[in-house]
């Protein structure tokens, strides 16, 4: 895969969600028993199924990161639930172009869950955690040291089981579907 490779054949190129599980990869084990456990409400499957447009999320990811093994799995279900919504992922560092144009700050942040429309417009973009987390992460979080850090950020996920991922990506779809997409 090139830069020069038109967006729609980035997309087709990328992993779907089940090759991705299918994969070896980093954190296996973890990738799988959160799919496992990954469910979404009725409430989400219903405002899911209710999409009138189609939409391809793009997901710039490495296999290591644990915000992506967190995340991917719910966004992973409400693509799932949807015959609107289609997923792939390319990865953070072989789609250079992508990622910078799609910084949080500064900083190549990832899992970047870029939304398009049905003939590949950028309509928005989600990312890289739930903004709850985000936000205690960029305050009380920095201040802590990255091995104090990661277990609350592990543990924030434990206790939200997705709800506030599977939200997020919802009214950001929510709000696009309203338009000519």
């Amino acid at each position: 895969m090139h830069e020069s490779d038109s967006l729609p054949e980035r997309f087709a190129a990328g992993s779907t969600f089940e090759q991705l599980l299918a994969r070896p990869k980093d954190n296996s084990a973890m990738w799988d028993a959160v799919y496992r456990r990954a469910s979404i409400d009725e409430d989400a499957a219903t405002r899911v199924r209710s999409i009138e447009h189609r939409f391809n999320l793009l997901v710039l990811n490495e296999d290591w990161c644990g915000d992506s093994v967190n995340v991917l799995p719910y966004i992973g279900r409400l693509v799932e639930a949807s015959d609107h919504l289609e997923m792939r992922i390319l990865g953070r560092d072989a789609n250079r172009d992508l990622m910078d144009s799609h910084l949080t700050g500064s900083a190549r942040s990832i899992p970047v869950v870029i939304v398009y429309d049905s003939v590949f417009r950028e309509k928005g973009r989600w990312g890289p955690r739930p903004e709850p987390l985000q936000r205690w992460v960029m305050t009380e979080g920095l201040a802590l040291p990255k091995p104090d850090r990661y277990p609350l950020i592990r543990a924030w996920y434990a206790r939200d089981k997705g709800r506030t991922v599977v939200s997020e990506i919802l009214s950001l779809i929510e709000t696009l579907d309203t338009g000519d997409s």
